[in-house]
């Protein structure tokens, strides 16, 4: 067998969220170009020769439009790599960017690769959810399996909250603290180290640093439906846009390497990695793999939850964070500290190394320590990732 060989993050870094409709902060860059700022600034701020880069891992969700024919490859010449470079998109739903981590992590471990960006892009404003599928029937094949039919990702999250009697207040609270999180994070410079500069957007503007419980409680809800209520009578309908991730154009990309070649090159590394996972799960209640993800990541790494710092568990709906905390045993002070996609958005091609920077930013500033990444991922998938800051 070859040797296990050590795999780092040398850097991440991320564009500021845009909001993820026309007349957005984002909204006039190409997705393209949004991505190559990301790119450029990993060369820029490490210093590397990106001839020396073996492949470039892109997550991107909607690959159709200006999204299309692997972005990846678009990206990286628009930033000015060699073309020797080569790149590859793929698509894991919402958690594509970290799975990107993970084959590119692995890649290194396994001695496929030496040096690889991983990274994630999407425009919604461009691309808005579910435009790529709405020219066809992409689960049509399923009405044999599940007869009673599927359900959308917000009704999923209505039947995960009816089923774990989280109730609306609840809901807004954690929705909330996102939003102040992220501005008390954003006003003490918090996250200056993993922003760089998109178009003429310096800062987040998905964060409303003016958002209170009471207020969000006004926010009607979003998904209701009749005669999906009748069939789910557990659902209390909820689930609003202020207890959801907002529609987001964001791109972040990762330097990955072997530890080796962090020394050769004289670079020093932020982190390694210490664990992987992804699993599948019930996609009626697509939102809830990030339960066994994390029990499965922690397992096969010996370790328990304890053992973890911080946790970045993606806040695509307000339930997702609260159930894997209770089902967890986790203590909410260790979830999400500077604030999650609720509002720092969720561009989910982009989110997984996102919240890479964020979490490793964060474990820095408290003086290290381990961190775990989770993200629920459509039609019922999870990845989670355990890191180790050095």
């Amino acid at each position: 067998m070859p040797e296990i060989v050590p795999a780092v993050i040398v850097d991440v870094v991320r564009t500021p969220s845009g909001r993820g409709k026309p007349g957005g902060g984002l909204s006039g860059e190409h997705p393209a170009d949004l991505l190559a700022v990301t790119l450029r600034a990993l060369v820029e701020r490490t210093g590397i020769d990106p001839v020396l880069v073996d492949d470039v891992i892109t997550g991107c969700v909607s690959q159709a439009g200006d999204q299309a024919v692997n972005i990846g490859r678009t990206a990286l010449l628009a930033a000015g790599y060699p073309e020797s470079v080569p790149a590859t998109t793929i698509d894991r739903q919402c958690g594509s960017s970290q799975q990107a981590l993970h084959f590119a992590a692995q890649g290194v471990m396994t001695g496929a690769y030496d040096v690889v960006v991983a990274c994630g892009i999407e425009s919604m404003s461009r691309l808005p959810l579910g435009f790529a599928a709405r020219d066809g029937a992409p689960f049509a094949p399923l009405a044999r399996r599940y007869p009673d039919g599927l359900v959308g990702q917000g009704v999923s999250a209505e039947i995960i909250a009816g089923r774990w009697k989280l109730d609306r207040s609840e809901l807004d609270e954690f929705a909330a603290r996102s939003h102040q999180l992220a501005a008390a994070t954003a006003a003490a410079g918090g996250f200056d180290d993993e922003l760089v500069q998109a178009g003429t957007l310096t800062a987040d503007e998905t964060v409303r640093a003016g958002t209170t419980a009471e207020g969000l409680g006004a926010l009607r809800a979003s998904f209701r439906d009749d005669a999906l209520g009748e069939r789910y009578p557990e659902i209390g309908w909820h689930i609003t846009p202020g207890n959801s991730s907002p529609l987001t154009d964001g791109a972040s990309a990762a330097l990955v390497m072997s530890e080796h070649k962090a020394r050769e090159l004289g670079l020093t590394p932020r982190a390694r990695f210490g664990g992987f996972s992804v699993t599948g799960s019930d996609p009626l209640l697509m939102l809830t793999g990030v339960i066994p993800a994390t029990q499965r990541v922690l397992s096969r790494a010996g370790l328990e939850v304890d053992d973890i710092d911080a946790f970045e568990v993606n806040e695509a709906f307000a339930p997702v964070p609260l159930v894997w905390a209770q089902e967890l045993a986790v203590d909410l002070a260790k979830v999400n500290p500077r604030g999650g996609a609720i509002a720092l958005g969720h561009p989910m091609g982009a989110s997984g190394t996102r919240i890479l920077a964020t979490l490793l930013n964060h474990l820095e500033s408290i003086g290290g320590g381990r961190g775990l990444i989770t993200m629920c991922e459509g039609g019922g998938m999870a990845n989670a990732t355990i890191i180790e800051t050095v």
